[in-house]
């Protein structure tokens, strides 16, 4: 992949380690959901140095950028930035070590083992080169940082805070994720991209004694264990073999002490489903198999079922997204953009096209070196580390391909150069011919100086911004 005669990427290399020290420092220090504050505050810090209108705060620490470059489509870019209590295991040199406590109280390890990092550097890096090279584009780019991804509400958060109050309205929303796969490639799946997904917590009531007495007791944890064994049969007997689904029970606490029957257990459970009537069949199985064990176990009263978290369906729009990925492949090579099926992972991504029913393109790229019989981390391990590079190259070019897919054309007149240089100077270069920094590169300061209205100000301008990509002027 050579972005060195791309009109937006070409100034890339000028920001790569400048990039990937800032993923190291985001990847050394993450932070929970809604508690992304250190990171919010970098987002917003480093957008309003490109030049957007930043707002923060949305729906918590949510934060967004928006660059007005004359009419035209409104592309908005998302980046989740929240992170997950996992203790890391990579022995990387800029490991997270990092503590926190949970909203239970607990003191949790936190670790970016789902590659926020990774999302929020690629699109600060592509808000920042979509803002240098206005020049090659109109309209309107977004770049919305999300926080609480990893409880499915963080874009719901937003949206019921005013985002779209906030902000213009989106013709479309794109955004990516880093996956376990080959570096390089991506892939996406055009209509149902990813399962809806619904947590769950069964308190099932006994009443406690001796172990000696069994009698005399209610048992929760045999309830439970039936409880669970029944679940299974959810998914192998109700619903039909054309329709995958999930149930999976991730924790089961119940009891202290091997011969103490305990007064209750607590069931953690998780369904995952690509169509909306599976995912409610689901639920309603739940309750109903968790009520059925509860009243056959003679239990003291019903059972507590309390939802933990949903996630909705992700719902590519199939011509948006089969026109992004050929927009990629442009630039990758068809061979490195793949489509696939349905992925059992969730996301609420979707919310924010669904909300106002614009078309959403959402797609992965891979994040590893593969080699043959070595398995690849998952999204979620300990070990889940992408390769920063080149892993950002990717995912900065990706974001920008695809937006500039959707933005306009350049409008007559538009330049490259920075509003600071005076609404005069940026008129008369672009009357004389000069829009691109590449083109200035073959003609003087002092030359420059002699058009009408660009002084001194305007030419150390757009010589620290010449310098900034490894260019100068052809008298320096």
């Amino acid at each position: 992949m050579d972005l060195t005669d791309h009109p937006i990427l070409g100034g890339f290399d000028a920001l790569a380690g400048e990039l990937a020290d800032l993923y190291r420092d985001l990847h050394a220090h993450p932070e929970l959901s809604y508690e992304e504050h250190r990171t919010a505050g970098i987002v917003a810090e480093r957008l309003a140095a490109s030049g957007y209108d930043v707002t923060s705060g949305i729906g918590g620490t949510g934060v967004v950028g928006v660059l007005v470059n004359g009419g035209g489509p409104v592309v908005l870019l998302r980046a989740d930035m929240d992170a997950l209590p996992v203790r890391e295991d990579t022995g990387l040199e800029y490991a997270s070590t990092a503590t926190t406590v949970n909203s239970a109280g607990e003191t949790v390890p936190v670790m970016h083992a789902c590659g926020h990092d990774m999302h929020v550097t690629c699109l600060l890096g592509a808000a920042d080169l979509l803002a240098r090279a206005r020049g090659h584009w109109s309209g309107t780019v977004i770049a919305l940082f999300q926080p609480a991804e990893e409880l499915g509400d963080g874009a719901r958060s937003m949206i019921d805070d005013g985002l779209y109050s906030r902000i213009p309205r989106p013709s479309v929303v794109l955004g990516q994720h880093v996956m376990p796969g080959p570096v390089g490639s991506v892939f996406a799946s055009p209509g149902t991209a990813m399962a809806a997904a619904r947590s769950m917590q069964i308190r099932l009531f006994g009443r406690g004694g001796h172990g000696s007495t069994p009698d005399q007791c209610v048992d929760p944890v045999v309830m439970g264990a039936s409880t669970v064994m029944r679940l299974q049969t959810l998914v192998s007997r109700e619903v039909s073999p054309t329709n995958p689904a999930v149930v999976t029970v991730g924790s089961f606490q119940a009891g202290t002490k091997e011969n103490v029957i305990p007064d209750e257990a607590v069931l953690k459970v998780n369904t995952r489903a690509f169509e909306t009537h599976v995912a409610e069949q689901l639920a309603e199985g739940i309750a109903r198999i968790a009520n059925a064990e509860a009243e056959a176990s003679r239990a003291p009263r019903p059972p507590e079922i309390v939802d933990l978290n949903s996630f909705p369906l992700t719902v590519n729009d199939v011509e948006a997204t089969r026109r992004t990925l050929t927009a990629l492949g442009g630039l990758l090579g068809a061979d490195k953009v793949f489509e696939i099926g349905p992925v059992a992972g969730s996301e609420d991504v979707g919310d924010l096209a669904t909300e106002l029913g614009v078309p959403l393109a959402y797609w992965f790229i891979g994040g590893f070196e593969v080699e043959e019989g070595k398995a690849l981390p998952s999204n979620h391990s300990p070990q889940f580390a992408p390769v920063v590079r080149p892993t950002l190259d990717v995912g900065v070019a990706a974001l920008v391909v695809a937006a500039q897919e959707w933005l306009g054309a350049a409008a007559p007149g538009t330049t490259e150069f920075p509003r600071t240089i005076g609404k005069v100077a940026a008129r008369e270069l672009s009357a004389h011919g000069y829009t691109r920094y590449e083109q200035l590169t073959s003609v003087a300061a002092t030359a420059l100086l002699a058009i009408h209205g660009v002084g001194p100000k305007a030419i150390r301008i757009l010589g620290d911004e010449l310098a900034e990509r490894g260019l100068a002027f052809a008298d320096a």
